[in-house]
């Protein structure tokens, strides 16, 4: 099984809170009836930031599969594989 590395995860949480201000902001734009523009630039700032978010999550895993002194099993192989794809 892997688990998160709490370590490596501060950056990740410090990224997902960025995303959640931004997507309070979209929320204030749409709401203000701002510009398009300024709408989907917003939009875009959030959905990058988790993306990037969920990469480095899937990173560690990889980091934690590739570093355990029984190597890398296969469900846990299969199952950071299936992580990685929901992200592509």
């Amino acid at each position: 099984m892997v688990t998160l590395n709490e370590d490596e995860m501060a950056p990740v949480i410090n990224r997902l809170r960025r995303a959640q201000g931004q997507i309070g902001g979209v929320i204030r734009l749409i709401e203000e009836g701002r510009d398009c523009k300024d709408v989907v630039t917003q939009l875009a700032a959030a959905s990058k930031a988790l993306d990037r978010a969920g990469f480095a999550i899937v990173s560690s895993g990889l980091k934690q599969c590739l570093s355990s002194p029984e190597g890398v099993q296969p469900e846990d192989q299969a199952v950071m594989e299936k992580l990685f794809l929901t992200l592509a």
